[in-house]
């Protein structure tokens, strides 16, 4: 198949690329070849937030999303149909700064400025999002848009303070209407092919596109949010030959609600994902928060992250314990397994040769269950996990009808924890039968040392969080949030 330039808008006009590697990055590009250099690299890796641009995409109701994200990580061929905006891109030609810009100065909100333009476009995002009818953001709302920027030398109060600032300062109003005309005009009525150097990305825009290329190209890898694959290439120097992105098929963003639970396609990013979930489940606020960072969210997916595998990863503890199952594809047909029986070895899964997560389900909760998930690490933003918890219990009055438990960070894989349901499972929800399930944790997982935790922390960890769990949720006298957790407030 013939290679295609790959087409996005940035700073008033289309750009055509060819002749780069699939795998170089926006942030590269964006340095190297536009020359506009108000975007920084620091961590490369998408921690820090220094190179973070907003990129601008047409949304299902004809609408432009526009979100912060990692520049240094995201591959360039990912930017064909978008829009890219950097911090270039705020000051008006008169010279007169952007409210966001004009906020950071009057609050003396920089010192060495090298953080300052990722601050600046990811409350940019956070301006271009927010009605004028919502006003001023609350801390809790401008510490999570900030939660992947890091200010090493002026400190968070005066740039929080600039992120309510500048709310009061004249609006400046953004043309979404004029940006929608020209991603129109630049959506492609086929999939993308582009070619460098015998390394192919293809970009399809339908299911059946991608079941038909991913059957016929079992060996590609794909890629959804960049935000573990961008590692293998500016960390691992990796190789890449040929990548399959599934960001442009609109049947993986469907987040639907049916008859049996909560649909999350494979595609849809973290941040609209957890926004579904949370709605049935609150109990899930905390984890959505101190999973990685806003732009991280913006633009990795949950289903990348269930079908990653890692034994760290965070999601995946939670959704096993409520029961989630994984959906299946290759071609034309489909399977749905439980999600806990995805998982083989490490790094392992239950993917045939050709076959692909198309997304996964998560039944309702049920009247009687009581739910929660934890999670240990050695900050509260932004960390890997040392542990990760979660539990589901159903009651019958006092009795433990059903339990799910599943922690991650304590085997190879996320794993349920067989021992531990069997000794609640039918007996009283009290202190000695929590006790006993305490105490069989250690049959069920034998956790590995590692530089986040030894394994007589991760184990000491596992069963306080369980005894944490009975506290919050025993029928006598249950502790408030603000009883049981460091971070809470009254």
């Amino acid at each position: 198949m013939e290679t295609q330039p790959i087409r996005f808008y940035y700073r008033g006009k289309v750009h055509e690329v060819t002749g780069e590697d699939t795998t170089r990055t926006v942030l590269q590009y964006t340095r190297e070849d536009l020359h506009c250099t108000g975007t920084k690299e620091g961590c490369a890796e998408g921690d820090c937030g220094a190179c973070t641009v907003v990129i601008g995409e047409l949304a299902g109701d004809g609408d432009v999303s526009l979100r912060a994200v990692n520049a240094c990580i995201q591959f360039l061929p990912t930017l064909d149909g978008k829009a890219l905006f950097t911090v270039e891109d705020l000051r008006a030609p008169t010279g007169e700064l952007h409210p966001v810009q004009q906020a950071l100065v009057d609050c003396h909100a920089s010192q060495c400025g090298f953080c300052t333009p990722g601050f600046v476009m990811s409350l940019w995002a956070m301006y271009l999002n927010r009605p004028e009818s919502a006003g001023c953001p609350s801390r809790r709302e401008i510490d999570d848009v900030l939660s992947g920027n890091l200010c090493r030398c002026t400190g968070y109060r005066p740039i929080v303070d600039a992120a309510q600032k500048m709310y009061d300062l004249p609006r400046h109003e953004f043309d979404r209407a004029a940006l929608a005309k020209q991603l129109q005009a630049l959506q492609r009525g086929e999939m993308l092919s582009y070619e460098h150097d015998n390394h192919l990305f293809h970009a399809p825009r339908t299911l059946a596109e991608l079941g038909t290329l991913r059957a016929a190209h079992p060996e590609a890898r794909i890629l959804a949010g960049s935000t573990d694959v961008g590692l293998w290439v500016t960390k691992q120097f990796r190789d890449l030959k040929h990548l399959i992105y599934i960001g442009q098929v609109a049947e993986l963003r469907e987040i639907s609600e049916g008859p049996n639970g909560i649909y999350v396609g494979a595609g849809a990013l973290l941040n609209d994902a957890f926004d579904a979930l949370v709605k049935h489940y609150p109990e899930l606020a905390e984890l959505r928060q101190r999973f990685a960072s806003f732009p991280i969210r913006n633009a990795g997916t949950l289903g990348g992250n269930v079908a990653n595998g890692s034994p760290i990863g965070d999601s995946m503890p939670g959704l096993i314990a409520l029961g989630t199952s994984i959906v299946l594809r290759r071609e034309d047909r489909v399977r749905e397994m439980p999600l806990e029986d995805f998982y083989i070895a490490y790094q392992k899964s239950a993917l045939e040769a050709g076959e692909f997560v198309q997304g996964i389900r998560v039944p309702y909760p049920g009247t009687a269950q009581r739910f929660r998930t934890y999670k240990l690490a050695k900050r509260f933003d932004q960390d890997i996990s040392a542990v990760c918890a979660a539990f589901a219990v159903e009651l019958d009055g006092d009795m433990v009808r059903s339990a799910r438990v599943a922690f991650g960070g304590m085997a190879a894989t996320p794993k349920r924890g067989a021992a531990i349901e069997a000794a609640l499972n039918g007996q009283p929800w009290n202190e000695a039968s929590v006790r006993a399930a305490m105490a069989a944790l250690p049959t069920d997982y034998q956790p590995l040392s590692d530089m986040r935790a030894t394994s007589a922390y991760r184990l000491a960890g596992a069963q306080n969080l369980l005894y944490r769990f009975f506290l919050e949720t025993r029928t006598d006298a249950p502790l408030a949030a603000h009883e049981v957790n460091a971070f809470a407030t009254v």
